[in-house]
């Protein structure tokens, strides 16, 4: 990763957003990306060269879901799937995904699980991220600022489910799913993530 735990605080990788822009531009046009872009006050599609401030990216997704209702769940999944699709191309290495391959399926999900809790800053930037081994392996996100101060009837974090079951369902068992069970949105205390390979 470009920065260290150092640079924690109230930041969080560009993917959150540049994997988001091109579906954004496909499903609704690109004029309409950016403006919703401007309003939260980013100028452009971040170059994924640093970490990047979680509250205008943490706003847009939020106000993806306003402006958007009818298709932010499924954008939301895709650019979570494409952002899993970018650690595994990028981020772990071949041989490594290959060991994780060949492990039993609960070994390798704790191993994953470790990993991505080493990690977790730059996907949840001030939030903070528990896992307890499974299956199902369970990740909460506590205080997730994809949500924080939002309030819904149902679970809303669909794009950090799909990063989830992206990396579970190439690395521990293709069969995994990622499930919301409860989330920060309907007042509870984490957002809740299931993922079951059986």
């Amino acid at each position: 990763m470009a920065d260290g735990p150092g640079a924690r605080q109230a930041r969080i990788g560009p993917n959150a957003l540049i994997q988001l822009a091109p579906i954004l531009d496909a499903t609704h046009g690109v004029a309409a990306r950016r403006a919703l872009f401007l309003e939260n006050g980013v100028l452009d599609v971040p170059d994924g060269s640093s970490m990047i401030d979680e509250g205008p990216v943490a706003a847009i997704h939020q106000a993806m879901r306003a402006r958007f209702p009818d298709t932010a769940r499924p954008m939301a999944r895709a650019a979570g799937l494409a952002v899993g699709d970018y650690i595994l191309t990028h981020r772990i290495p071949r041989p490594a995904q290959a060991v994780l391959r060949a492990l039993p399926a609960p070994w390798a999900a704790r191993v994953l699980s470790r990993a991505i809790l080493s990690h977790a800053w730059t996907f949840c930037g001030s939030g903070r991220v528990t896992a307890e081994a499974g299956p199902p392996t369970v990740f909460e996100i506590h205080d997730n600022p994809f949500v924080r101060g939002e309030t819904s009837d149902r679970p809303l974090c669909h794009w950090h489910a799909a990063v989830f079951e992206r990396l579970f369902s190439s690395l521990v068992h293709r069969r995994a799913q990622a499930c919301e069970t409860r989330c920060g949105a309907q007042g509870a205390a984490a957002c809740r993530f299931e993922i079951n390979w059986r």
